[in-house]
């Protein structure tokens, strides 16, 4: 649906992309991460024309977005992390806007117009002025006009930044709606927002493509230990030494020891499965296991990791 080649883009003598590549596949919702100035605004402006490249290739449903842009650009619904809301419209007359630049046919421009509506749930706001809403209002809005004209793509910069909660979730669940009919980029700088919206995240960094992986898969992809969280009734002098005897496990922490609980962080190798010795080793004390879970890197994890600056 989406292949980008080669990517380059330079402001002046500073370059931004360093030559990127990367497809998204139809119906995939692709994050797109990197800290302040990594390159995914510019990558995205790319994608949809507001900005050419240096050097490099972008092709939207098999056309190139420069050689072809004005069909490329019909496969696209766009919105920028500040949406482009003209605020002395109503909502209706802002989307009916949209809906004549789209070239919508005027058959379907009303029922289609009302579809959108109904689908980010802007219906009961249709005939107020923008510059009268709230926050999410806005941003529900700005998200309908990137649905106007049923683009191939939608690609959605920053959409739930300023949102409160209730509204973050309902915009998460639009996003996810959303996929089953389109082909969705989604940047965000909430990390815990990406994990639970996308199936494949790309991490940028300095301009380049730094990590690409399905979203579940990318906290296993680090290298190093593993750390479980053990939960046992016991006392620490009974529990620690038989722990650190396992072999792949390199320490034993604990926690915290209170009322005769023992919390406690096993840190391993991460080459050999542990688990099962640990049960078997806390059965042969009859010490019980109250908690036992693995302790994954978080995606700030593998974030931090990535993107931090060598020290």
């Amino acid at each position: 649906m989406i292949e980008v080649s080669n990517l380059v883009k330079f402001y002046g003598d500073k370059r931004a992309l360093g030559g990127i590549s990367f497809t998204v596949n139809q119906g995939e919702i692709l994050g797109l991460l990197g800290p302040n100035g990594a390159g995914k605004t510019t990558t995205m402006n790319i994608i949809t024309g507001f900005l050419s490249a240096t050097s490099g290739k972008v092709t939207i449903n098999g056309y190139d977005i420069l050689e072809q842009p004005e069909l490329a650009k019909k496969n696209v619904g766009y919105l920028p992390e500040l949406p482009p809301l003209f605020l002395d419209m109503t909502v209706y007359e802002y989307l009916e806007y949209v809906s004549e630049l789209k070239k919508v046919p005027k058959a379907i421009k009303k029922k289609h117009i009302a579809e959108i509506m109904q689908m980010v749930h802007i219906g009961n706001v249709s005939g107020r002025l923008i510059h009268n809403l709230s926050k999410g209002y806005r941003q529900r809005v700005g998200i309908a006009q990137t649905l106007i004209g049923n683009p191939e793509v939608i690609i959605l910069d920053e959409p739930t930044v300023g949102l409160d909660p209730n509204q973050v979730i309902e915009t998460r669940k639009l996003i996810a709606s959303l996929s089953k009919r389109h082909t969705i980029i989604f940047s965000s700088h909430i990390l815990s927002e990406v994990q639970a919206v996308c199936d494949r995240i790309i991490i940028i960094n300095h301009g380049k493509i730094v990590a690409d992986a399905p979203t579940m898969e990318l906290s296993s992809r680090m290298e190093g230990n593993t750390h479980y969280l053990v939960t046992v009734e016991g006392a620490a002098s009974a529990v620690q030494m038989p722990l650190r005897a396992i072999p792949g496990v390199n320490a034993v922490t604990v926690l915290q020891d209170k009322n005769g609980y023992l919390q406690l962080d096993l840190m391993t190798n991460g080459e050999m499965d542990v688990r099962k010795s640990i049960f078997f080793t806390m059965a042969k004390l009859h010490i019980p296991i109250i908690e036992f879970r693995s302790m994954a890197p978080s995606l700030e994890d593998v974030f931090t990791s990535i993107t931090a600056p060598k020290k």
